[in-house]
């Protein structure tokens, strides 16, 4: 699956999640019962981040694409400002700023994970040129070597016999 569709599958699982978190508010009576649909959405909000990134990585996205994850990212952020004023009207402010503390620890947690696994291959890139080289070295040591020594070899025995 290309990173565009992949990336239009975590929007989809975005908006299935708001869709049933605007429903339960409309029935619940305490912000603290839209935790574990909150929590849902924020994993889904990180996969798109995730997908989205890989998109960019791999490049070839269509204008039309573009356009149409750049309206899915604002009602994301239209959805989140809702959210916030649900909060802040109910008097759970402090909840509010701990729920977006947590995502942000959370994506700075991702974005360290990344950074790890780029330098760890980075690494392991090194490392491998490194022994290509060497392999290279003993390669080509081994194959001129000996017939230097045999020029050398022959050079002394034509010096002798004149």
């Amino acid at each position: 699956m290309d990173p565009i569709t992949t990336a239009l599958a975590a929007f989809a699982a975005v908006q299935k999640t708001v869709q049933v978190i605007k429903q339960a508010q409309k029935t619940v009576d305490d912000v603290a019962s839209l935790g574990p649909l909150l929590g849902r959405y924020f994993g889904a909000k990180q996969e798109t981040v995730k997908a989205l990134e890989e998109a960019k990585k791999k490049g070839g996205s269509s204008l039309a694409q573009a356009v149409e994850i750049e309206m899915q990212l604002l009602s994301q952020k239209q959805f989140e400002d809702q959210l916030k004023m649900i909060f802040f009207q109910t008097g759970h402010a402090d909840i509010w700023e701990n729920i977006m503390k947590r995502v942000q620890e959370g994506e700075q947690a991702q974005r360290e994970a990344r950074r790890r696994a780029n330098d760890a291959a980075r690494v392991k890139a090194r490392k491998m040129a490194e022994l290509v080289n060497l392999v290279i070295g003993i390669v080509l040591v081994v194959l001129l070597v000996p017939p230097l020594i045999w020029l050398v070899i022959q050079g002394v025995m034509f010096a002798k016999d004149k």
